[in-house]
């Protein structure tokens, strides 16, 4: 139990996919001009992560080694093809917001990493519960940007929900820049900061970016020493 556990809390700060290992930054940024944006995203990536996470754990005996990131691939992009379906259905505002990220969830790094650093090495139930708990990680961070660009950027918070907080009352002139790109680099920046001081630079510290935990690591020549 508390193996599994550990599973599931390891994506939130200790290994966020977003602000410690550096992952899927382009979305990141692309999409956190808003706080109900940035939710919208990180819910989608968050079920596609638990329901490839669990396909490819189920399917990884019969994948053969050799093509295995097309395989991959071809199966995340199944289930981003029925999350895409479901946004346009019942939610074609968001739908409109993220744009081509939401499609391009299918060659998010973070996706396709947890597959192959993960789900195609435990089981089932350990897979899924690390899909969630990356998907948790993901889209916490996507939400906290997007709610300190919103909210800095535009004088609100949850624009275009039914929970929409309006204070432009309470905050000076809204400073326009933090909705644009420089803004969100700066929000992201601090962000990255303020984890590296919450956790004492642990977290930041014991990421890798050796060639080892590439899923091409393979077929690019890393396996024989060069990288």
């Amino acid at each position: 139990m508390g193996k599994r556990l550990k599973i599931l809390t390891n994506g939130i700060i200790k290994e966020n996919p977003v602000l410690v290992l550096l992952l899927g930054t382009c979305p990141t940024l692309a999409t956190t001009s808003m706080a109900i944006n940035g939710l919208g995203m990180g819910v989608a990536a968050t079920v596609v992560l638990m329901c490839s996470n669990l396909a490819i754990s189920l399917l990884k005996k019969i994948i053969p080694d050799k093509v295995r990131i097309p395989c991959y691939i071809v199966v995340i992009a199944g289930f981003v093809t029925v999350v895409q379906f479901l946004v346009k259905a019942f939610a074609q505002d968001l739908d409109k917001a993220l744009g081509i990220f939401l499609p391009l969830i299918v060659v998010n790094c973070i996706i396709l990493g947890r597959a192959e650093m993960f789900a195609s090495k435990n089981g089932p139930v350990d897979s899924v519960l690390d899909g969630l708990g990356m998907g948790l990680g993901f889209t916490l961070a996507l939400t906290l940007i997007g709610s300190v660009r919103e909210i800095l950027g535009a004088g609100t918070w949850m624009s275009g929900t039914p929970f929409m907080v309006d204070l432009t009352g309470i905050l000076s002139t809204p400073m326009s820049i933090f909705t644009l790109a420089p803004g969100g680099f700066f929000v992201f920046g601090c962000m990255i900061a303020l984890i590296n001081k919450l956790t004492k630079g642990k977290a930041i510290k014991k990421k890798e970016f050796g060639c080892a935990n590439c899923p091409n690591a393979s077929s690019c020549g890393a396996a024989k020493g060069g990288c």
